[in-house]
C-alpha cells in the first residue's frame, strides 16, 4: 500500500471544520500527512485539529475566509513556517447562498459565490504552487459538484460555479504538469452533511434526490476519502485534469 501513502506529506484542506473537509483531512493524516485543517472560525478547526493530534496524527488548525485573498496567502504562509513547505491541497470550502431560479439571484449572490468557490480554489493554488515546485510536485484536488455537470433544480448559481471549478481543475492541469503537479476534481453527489441539510431535511426535496439516484441513498462523507486519497498520493501520478464522480449514479 506504499503508493497510497502521504508519509512525510504537508497538506492543506479547506473547509475543515466538518463534513467532507473533516472526514479528508483525517483520512490524510491517518495516511501520514501532516495536515492543516482550515475554515472560517478557529474554534471550529481548533476541534478538529485535536482529535486528530489524539488519534496520533498530525494536525494545526488555522482560521482562513476563502474569500480573502490576504487570509490565503497568510495560510500558506503559516503551512510553510510550520511544516516546510506545501505538497497537497484540497480546495474544499464553498458557499451556497442562494436557493431558486437562476432568473431571481442578486448580484451579490453571484459575487459571493464565485469568490469563495471560483477565485477562492484559484487564489490557494496560486499561493501554494511555489512551493510544490520547490519540493518536486504535488497535488491539488479541487472539489466540484454534480451540479457543475448537470444542472439541479434551484442550484444553479451554485452549479454554474463549480462548472468553472471543472475547467479551473482542466486548465491548471495542463499548465502544471511540466512541474510535476497534477491537478484533478472530485464531482460528489448529495452528500449528508450540514451544507447539504437545506436538500435533506426537506422531506419532498430529499425524496425527490433518493429517487433519482440509483444507490438509492445519499452518501456519507467517508465514502469520499478513497477518492481523495487516491488523488493526493503516488497512486495518482499520471492522472491529470479529471474529474472523478462519485454519486451513486445519479448522473446516469
Amino acid at each position: 500500500m506504499e503508493q497510497f501513502s502521504l508519509q512525510g506529506k504537508v497538506a492543506i484542506v479547506t473547509g475543515a471544520s466538518r463534513g467532507i473537509g473533516t472526514a479528508i483531512a483525517q483520512t490524510f493524516a491517518h495516511a501520514g500527512a501532516s495536515v492543516v485543517v482550515a475554515s472560517r472560525k478557529q474554534e471550529g478547526v481548533a476541534a478538529v485539529a485535536e482529535a486528530i493530534t489524539q488519534a496520533g496524527g498530525k494536525a494545526l488548525p488555522v482560521a482562513a475566509h476563502m474569500g480573502e485573498p490576504e487570509a490565503i496567502t497568510r495560510l500558506v504562509q503559516t503551512t510553510i513556517d510550520t511544516y516546510g513547505g506545501v505538497d497537497i491541497v484540497v480546495n474544499n470550502a464553498a458557499t451556497n447562498p442562494y436557493f431558486g431560479p437562476l432568473l431571481e439571484s442578486t448580484d451579490s449572490v453571484w459575487a459571493k459565490t464565485l469568490d469563495v468557490n471560483l477565485l477562492g480554489y484559484f487564489r490557494l493554488a496560486r499561493a501554494a504552487v511555489p512551493s510544490m515546485e520547490a519540493r518536486g510536485g504535488g497535488k491539488i484536488i479541487n472539489l466540484a459538484s454534480v451540479a457543475g455537470l448537470t444542472p439541479q433544480p434551484n442550484m444553479g448559481v451554485y452549479g454554474i460555479s463549480k462548472a468553472a471549478v471543472i475547467m479551473l481543475t482542466k486548465t491548471l492541469a495542463v499548465e502544471l504538469a511540466p512541474r510535476n503537479i497534477q491537478v484533478n476534481a472530485i464531482a460528489p453527489g448529495f452528500i449528508k452533511t450540514h451544507f447539504s441539510e437545506a436538500i435533506w431535511s426537506n422531506e419532498a426535496i430529499n425524496a425527490m434526490v433518493i429517487a433519482r439516484t440509483p444507490a438509492g441513498r445519499m452518501a456519507e462523507p467517508n465514502e469520499l476519502t478513497g477518492t481523495a486519497l487516491y488523488l493526493a498520493s503516488a497512486a495518482s501520478n499520471f492522472t491529470t485534469g479529471q474529474t472523478l464522480v462519485v454519486d451513486g449514479g445519479l448522473t446516469l
